[in-house]
């Protein structure tokens, strides 16, 4: 008789794995979505789902292709690399709660997975890494409920600690365990059993296990549905969410702090807002909650350490925490989208109603995240504003993928974060949507923009050649100025915007800017220019040191 070969988990079964549920997790994300009524109703979580196992599967393919370029195609990155890239990525990709609490339970399988210098694990170590996973999550979560995505976590990990075997009969019993556990999720969460609908994040991670059973076993799990399961015995004593019309933010960033801070962190978020999830470890965290007033819960995470890849979406009018006995909410008529270069803006643009989409240094935003951020204003008509003339056909291609699904999207061509500032200040929306639209790209046109910059390495500019470390003056996309320090080429460029005219300076400031150039350029303006005002905002870790905007 044959002898069945033994299955186990190695670096390429972790590729295969990633490429699997990447796939699997793009064609349910519309099914996902549309079942997602908690613990917010905002119909996401499908897609926040894929986007953190995309940026996943992007770290573990970039670790591949570095060992290829370096001519190691044949033994190819350890198993230890690829779970950890693959848990890294999650961890820096994470998108909404059921992202976050994913990618701590990946960060929860790589702590066991990865311990010691083996190149691929067994049956026992997967266990182990299941369980660890699942309590990993559990702790993340500041109010644990049950009828979610941790109870479909902790069923697959009680189940794998029955299944004496290799990987895939380890794999297989988590699977089932997370499904049978899944369609019993109305009968643990009354939003759930009132909706008809099973728990959306462990929808997705039932499709996640189902991969990982085909990455080991190379058996594809069948689909499975869970019609009539939601709709009997619904527990009358289930947990809602807490807060029907509940907090207007979510507010989600990267955190480079202790431990220690961090503990401090959570209970001032925990009394800040609710959905509080922090994960990570080693000095990096992933942080989402949601609050009424972000611009604090921004500020408690500056207090903890060094924040960045700060997201903030207004959940908008008719606010999406449902509590469950209301219907699901109708699209608001009109919403703005911006991608912003800093944290300061991202938290200016948000209180006057903006969905926001952070742009780090050298990470330019891809078509698909502008497009997630454009369902999430969950309006009739968006208006989107780049703020970036590199951005103009990524936009273009978010804006027509959404105008596809029956959403009205104009696309104003905003080269800097100053002229979105100005389109948003005419923003009216109750205005009709056509003139709202050509007011506020009239506003941004009559904006110029400039930014300084640092130069890196020496090289010619339109300005003549500049040095490494020179400060370059950038007017309306062209270097205009060459100086030595940033303060005195601040005021150089001011003045040779002021020559033209104007009645409003806007300056934005970065970390990186010398502390008295807002008091110097502001000092400089009343001085030579007694009809002009001048306004200051702080854009936090931005790409420029320095913004100027003159309408």
């Amino acid at each position: 008789m044959a002898q069945v070969p033994q299955t186990f988990l190695d670096a390429l079964a972790v590729r295969t794995w990633c490429g699997l549920a990447l796939r699997s997790l793009g064609r349910a994300r519309e099914e996902i979505d549309a079942i997602n009524v908690y613990p917010v109703a905002d119909g996401d979580t499908g897609t926040n789902l894929y986007l953190t196992l995309e940026s996943a599967t992007a770290a573990v393919e970039a670790v591949f292709a570095g060992h290829e370029e370096g001519g190691r195609e044949q033994s190819g990155p350890s198993f230890a690399d690829a779970l950890r890239a693959m848990a890294h990525g999650a961890l820096i990709g994470a998108r909404g709660n059921s992202g976050t609490i994913l990618a701590q339970l990946l960060r929860g399988m790589s702590q066991v997975l990865t311990a010691g210098d083996v190149s691929h694990v067994d049956g026992t170590a997967l266990r182990r890494a299941l369980r660890r996973a699942a309590d990993a999550a559990r702790e993340a979560v500041a109010h644990p409920v049950e009828g979610t995505v941790l109870t479909v976590a902790s069923a697959a990990a009680d189940a794998a600690d029955g299944a004496e075997g290799d990987c895939g009969t380890v794999v297989v019993a988590a699977y089932e365990g997370a499904r049978a556990a899944l369609a019993a999720t109305p009968r643990q969460l009354a939003v759930l059993g009132r909706a008809g609908v099973v728990d959306a994040g462990g929808r997705g991670l039932v499709t996640v296990l189902a991969s990982l059973v085909e990455a080991v076993t190379g058996e594809a799990m069948p689909e499975r549905t869970y019609e009539g399961s939601a709709g009997a015995d619904v527990c009358p004593d289930a947990p809602e969410h807490a807060g029907e019309g509940g907090p207007a933010y979510e507010v989600i960033y990267l955190l480079e702090a202790g431990d220690a801070a961090v503990a401090r962190l959570r209970e001032r978020l925990d009394a800040l807002g609710d959905s509080l999830v922090v994960v990570g470890g080693d000095g990096l965290w992933n942080v989402h909650v949601h609050v009424d007033d972000a611009g604090a819960a921004v500020e408690a995470g500056v207090e903890a350490g060094r924040p960045y890849r700060i997201r903030i979406t207004h959940f908008a009018l008719d606010d999406v925490h449902t509590g469950g006995e209301r219907p699901p909410r109708e699209p608001v008529q009109r919403a703005v989208v911006a991608v912003v270069p800093g944290e300061g803006l991202a938290g200016l643009y948000a209180e006057a109603g903006a969905t926001t989409v952070l742009a780090r240094p050298g990470e330019p935003p891809a078509s698909g995240e502008l497009a997630q951020a454009l369902r999430r204003a969950h309006a009739r008509e968006v208006v989107l504003l780049p703020n970036d003339a590199e951005l103009r056909h990524t936009a273009a291609a978010a804006a027509e993928q959404v105008r596809a699904e029956g959403v009205r999207v104009a696309l104003i061509p905003t080269r800097s974060a100053v002229q979105g500032i100005a389109a948003l200040a005419v923003h009216e929306p109750e205005r009709r949507f056509d003139e709202d639209v050509v007011q506020m790209t009239s506003a941004a046109g009559a904006t110029r923009y400039a930014e300084l910059l640092v130069a890196e390495h020496r090289s010619w500019t339109t300005a003549g050649i500049c040095q490494a470390g020179d400060v370059l003056g950038l007017i309306d996309g062209d270097v205009a100025v060459i100086g030595p320090d940033l303060t005195g080429t601040a005021e150089t460029v001011l003045d040779r915007m002021l020559q033209a005219g104007g009645e409003l300076v806007t300056l934005v400031v970065g970390d990186d800017a010398p502390e008295a150039v807002a008091d110097r350029l502001e000092a400089r303006v009343r001085e030579s220019y007694l009809a002009v005002d001048t306004v200051v905002y702080r854009g936090g870790r931005q790409g420029a040191p320095l913004l100027i905007g003159v309408e």
